[in-house]
């Protein structure tokens, strides 16, 4: 904190005072500085520094597709310190109820609409390669550290074959657009005016179309109705104006869910183990439920349900 204040006098910002605003699933944190004229938020990223140019690079791809993201005031590499507006404190989850989310999710939908107007050119690619290597993580951390379940050769080698089934799904449906990686309800903020802003972006990568709407739609931290859902998939299809009949967007949209909830039970369960983050383990019933869903409505993919230990 006294680096933080020895900064803020640096650059001149004449502060009240300094409040924790919150800290992530990585190594950032997040405070909020109160003057007289309003609020900004400091993004700590002493920890990781060199992900502040890539932070940087991606803010500005994304204001340059006109998608609300924190506009930046100041920043410093040297410290891993950027001075962002403030969307306020009122997440998208906070408000969401049966009544009102199918008017959120919509203007969710055409923020992703809009995302995927971002120069995606150089970025990392989800391919077949990532895609497993994403998987994979449940086995380490899910079943191995979590469950205590060390497979035999023979359901290793089941598994990691069905993890190259669904990559080989996921990369059928159109490819190449930009990708927020984690556009759920805990990172799209409303403001007072309830206008939506979009945080959390720093780690896009280039990849498959149903990505963002995946992490919407089948979010860890909020859940809604099959119909529901699935009509809003359709909704996404009608507004990017792509050419597939409600079978196939379905389709796109399970496997694209299947390979990041997979993905999500390593990532939770590491975040548990490696970063004593053990509020996450509250979110891995419902990404077991997600999992279940694709896997029994797909012949192939039926073993999951057993290699998994998703029952």
């Amino acid at each position: 904190m006294n680096q933080i204040k020895s900064w803020l006098d640096a650059i001149g910002y004449d502060y009240l005072k300094i409040e924790v605003a919150s800290s992530d699933a990585s190594f950032r944190s997040y405070y909020r500085i109160f003057t007289q004229s309003g609020t900004s938020i400091l993004m700590d990223s002493s920890l990781e520094k060199s992900s502040l140019v890539h932070f940087l690079k991606i803010q500005q791809r994304l204001l340059n597709a006109r998608v609300r993201v924190p506009q930046v005031f100041e920043s410093s590499l040297e410290l891993g310190f950027v001075l962002l507006e403030d969307f306020g404190s009122t997440h998208l989850l906070d408000i969401l109820d049966e009544e009102n989310q199918k008017l959120y999710y919509k203007k969710a939908i055409d923020e992703i609409v809009q995302i995927q107007q971002a120069d995606a050119t150089g970025l990392l690619v989800y391919d077949r390669e990532f895609l497993i290597f994403e998987m994979d993580l449940s086995i380490e951390w899910y079943l191995k550290k979590h469950l205590g379940v060390v497979l035999d050769s023979k359901a290793k080698v089941e598994l990691q074959s069905l993890f190259g089934l669904i990559a080989d799904d996921v990369l059928l449906q159109p490819q190449g657009v930009f990708v927020h990686r984690d556009f759920h309800s805990r990172n799209i903020m409303l403001d007072a005016n309830g206008k939506l802003g979009v945080i959390d972006f720093q780690d896009a990568r280039s990849g498959a179309i149903t990505y963002d709407l995946v992490s919407l739609l089948k979010d860890c931290y909020y859940e809604i109705g099959l119909e529901a859902r699935e009509e809003l998939v359709l909704y996404f299809r009608d507004k990017k104006g792509l050419d597939a009949d409600d079978k196939t967007i379905l389709r796109w949209f399970d496997m694209m869910g299947l390979q990041r909830h997979i993905k999500i039970l390593g990532i939770f369960t590491r975040l548990c183990y490696r970063d004593k983050k053990r509020q996450y383990l509250q979110d891995i019933p419902l990404t077991l439920r997600y999992i279940k869903e694709v896997a029994l409505k797909y012949p192939a993919l039926k073993a999951l349900d057993k290699l998994l230990m998703v029952n």
